[in-house]
């Protein structure tokens, strides 16, 4: 598929869940955000007929996010159903980490490719404070347990506030360089304010490239993240939904103000 700007769209972001076992600062307020219904949420064969209908369409690399897609139950079942759909060339899950070493190993078997995995700092403490209730060493764990399954390359996602010289990132890079990690530096964005920027070391946030079509936990098609533009599978059908959202992508990101990052994966 290309859009109006001749950009090649081939790469779905699939949010399955609104919910997360974290509450990061930089995606979710105090008070925590108002939660999907489950009724309201794309069931796996709902989620299966997107992907086929749109690999037919032209996506060839699906990635599964959430909130945190490890806990929407029977998550390895889901990408067992996506990897074995013919044409997927690349099938990649964005995860906290968390709940790694129990999943990394049965995600591989059912076919997911690779994972990123979110860590902003070395710091258990600083840890604590970012995630509110993480607990750091389970970050590690479920590393170590993407390494061991073979779920490569690891990626680590890093959120920085201004520069990867932040003493924080600097000491996720050392980290990441001793256990043949890839660091992605991303600046804390604001979607109402429509503040973004490119990753650094990724191709996320580079508009003039971009190749997404996001689809939401609720089943909606979303041409950019930072857009309030989405149009929903159910109502006008999968098929026009995407072509709908492909046909109008803009030239590059303004705002969104009717998604938070608990809802939308980031």
């Amino acid at each position: 598929m290309l859009d109006r700007f001749r950009r090649k769209i081939n790469y779905l972001r699939i949010s399955v869940t609104d919910r997360c076992n974290l509450r990061c600062v930089y995606c979710m307020p105090d008070c925590g955000v108002k939660l999907l219904n489950h009724s309201d949420i794309l069931t796996f064969e709902e989620i299966r007929e997107i992907v086929v209908i749109a690999v037919g369409l032209g996506i060839d690399k699906v990635r599964i996010t959430g909130g945190e897609p490890l806990v929407r139950k029977g998550i390895v079942d889901l990408v067992k159903m996506i990897s074995q759909i013919p044409g997927i060339k690349d099938l990649s899950m964005t995860t906290n980490g968390t709940l790694l070493d129990q999943f990394a190993l049965p995600l591989k078997d059912a076919g997911l490719n690779r994972v990123n995995i979110s860590l902003d700092t070395m710091n258990s403490e600083h840890y604590k404070k970012i995630t509110r209730v993480g607990d750091i060493q389970d970050v590690f764990e479920g590393i170590s347990a993407a390494l061991k399954a073979g779920l490569a390359p690891v990626k680590i996602n890093c959120v920085i506030k201004d520069s990867p010289l932040e003493s924080d990132a600097q000491e996720v890079e050392a980290f990441c360089q001793k256990h043949n990690l890839k660091v992605r530096f991303i600046k804390e964005m604001d979607l109402v304010s429509g503040v973004f920027s490119k990753v650094i070391g990724g191709d996320g946030g580079n508009c003039k490239s971009c190749n997404r079509l996001r689809l939401t936990a609720n089943g909606k098609i979303k041409p950019c993240l930072f857009s309030n533009i989405e149009y929903d599978v159910r109502e006008l059908g999968i098929e026009n939904a995407i072509m709908r959202a492909v046909g109008i992508k803009p030239a590059s990101g303004t705002e969104n103000t009717v998604n938070s990052f608990s809802n939308i994966g980031g």
